[in-house]
């Protein structure tokens, strides 16, 4: 009996403004609030709205039958509170039924589980305690950024005690298994749910694809290819961005109209249901372990880290970046600490991939920019002020010390003020798990080809 699991992914990115050498020195809002305004509003009216208001319809009309997963980027919440919060309103109508799940995720979407231990969880664990505020669920379910796993992910995430992991279900790892089936992680005792990249590939990019065998897709067509599993699967993992609905498939293709029948041609196989992501871990055994020595995402036909590490000028900029991480910290500066976040958002380092082959539509679609080699001027040049001031920064702080130190016996410092991790959710009792680092950090792999 094959159970059916709908996962989306929810995140807009922070955008860069244009911004030139002449800038540097001179101006210090390095994002295009108006750009990420614009843009938050119109994917909310092509589909967050719309997208949500069918979820809880089809959850009442089928009685709690139907279930839904999200995932939703800190990032997306910051920018939904400031400029659209009936987004965040919606989401929480639907918390509220009992048949939606939220996961954990990286706050700011970033690759910091590829490049520092102490950011990732940080991150980890603010995004947490956002998503327990705002929905009133702890999440026992992570998913990295870009659905990133490799097998030293399970040793990190161990801390939180999630019960399992997200990733894809890639031919080059699976071989012969199948990747509907729950596995366990190698090295630790997380369970692994795998996407069934085909049938979601089947809604997220083929949908609307003319030239596709199997367009056009209907309701009845794609529930038969579900039920075709029972017997040889556990579970269906659709995993997809929540923008298939509506923005990446407009509208007018039928891709609502499609989700609106699909729960019930699934629930007319008496032996087939939907289920959350921790019902899915709950329900199911792992038939295996399931080893992925090099990191695997989601992205472009190779599924590795090239859509972000790919070229000389991505790798240069996530490298200057995170070599500054010691440095923001000491300051304590908490706006500093903010954009140097920010400018971690994977997005980024996205816009500066210069593939031209099989992803280079893709690429060029998600791109916010008109040249992969300007996203990496921008941000060079925001990086560059953003070390004048980390530095002018420091430079007070010494002099602060220094005063202090020669001070009066009698003269009071100012107090900072310190971030308590440990603050209590009002009306929400919230398992924070440890802080407890590693004596030395773990080098990453670094795979430059295909997994």
């Amino acid at each position: 009996m094959p159970s059916v699991c709908f996962y989306f992914h929810v995140h807009q990115p922070v955008r860069l403004k244009h911004y030139n050498i002449f800038d540097i020195g001179r101006e210090r809002n390095y994002f295009d609030e108006k750009k990420n305004a614009d843009i938050l509003r119109k994917v909310a009216h092509k589909c967050y709205y719309p997208a949500n208001k069918l979820m809880l319809e089809l959850i009442e009309q089928f009685e709690g039958r139907f279930k839904v997963s999200y995932s939703i980027s800190g990032i997306f919440l910051d920018q939904a509170m400031d400029y659209e919060p009936k987004i965040v309103e919606s989401f929480q109508r639907l918390a509220k039924t009992g048949c939606v799940e939220f996961l954990s995720e990286t706050y700011y979407h970033s690759l910091a589980s590829l490049y520092s231990e102490e950011e990732f969880f940080e991150q980890v664990l603010d995004h947490m305690l956002l998503i327990a505020r705002l929905f009133g669920q702890v999440p026992n379910v992570f998913r990295n950024t870009e659905l990133v796993y490799f097998d030293y992910l399970a040793h990190l995430i161990k801390r939180f005690h999630f019960k399992a992991v997200l990733c894809e279900g890639w031919d080059n790892i699976l071989g012969w298994r199948s990747p509907n089936f729950v596995y366990e992680t190698h090295g630790f005792p997380v369970k692994l749910l795998l996407k069934n990249y085909r049938l979601s590939d089947d809604i997220a990019f083929r949908f609307s694809n003319k030239d596709w065998a199997g367009w056009p897709l209907t309701a009845d067509k794609f529930a038969h290819w579900v039920n075709a599993v029972n017997g040889s699967g556990q579970v269906i993992n659709l995993f997809m961005d929540y923008e298939t609905l509506g923005e990446h498939q407009w509208e007018d293709t039928g891709v609502f109209n499609f989700l609106r029948h699909l729960p019930g041609e699934i629930l007319r196989h008496p032996d087939m249901d939907f289920v959350t992501v921790s019902e899915e871990a709950d329900r199911y055994q792992p038939v295996g372990v399931l080893s992925m020595p090099y990191p695997v995402s989601w992205a472009d036909t190779e599924r590795d880290l090239s859509a972000w590490l790919g070229n000389d000028m991505q790798q240069a900029a996530l490298r200057s970046l995170y070599a500054l991480e010691d440095k923001v910290k000491e300051t304590k500066d908490l706006e500093l600490l903010k954009i140097w976040r920010h400018l971690q958002t994977s997005d980024h380092f996205y816009y500066m991939c210069t593939k031209w082959f099989n992803d280079g539509d893709v690429h060029k679609y998600f791109n916010a920019y008109e040249r992969p080699h300007d996203a990496y001027m921008y941000f060079n040049n925001v990086l560059v002020d953003f070390i004048d001031r980390l530095k002018d920064r420091r430079a007070e702080m010494k002099l602060e010390h220094k005063q202090a130190e020669t001070a009066d016996m009698g003269f009071e410092v100012p107090a900072v003020d310190v971030v308590d991790v440990n603050i209590p959710v009002p009306g929400l009792d919230v398992p924070v798990p440890g802080m407890e680092l590693p004596h030395t950090a773990t080098q990453q792999p670094r795979p430059t080809g295909s997994t």
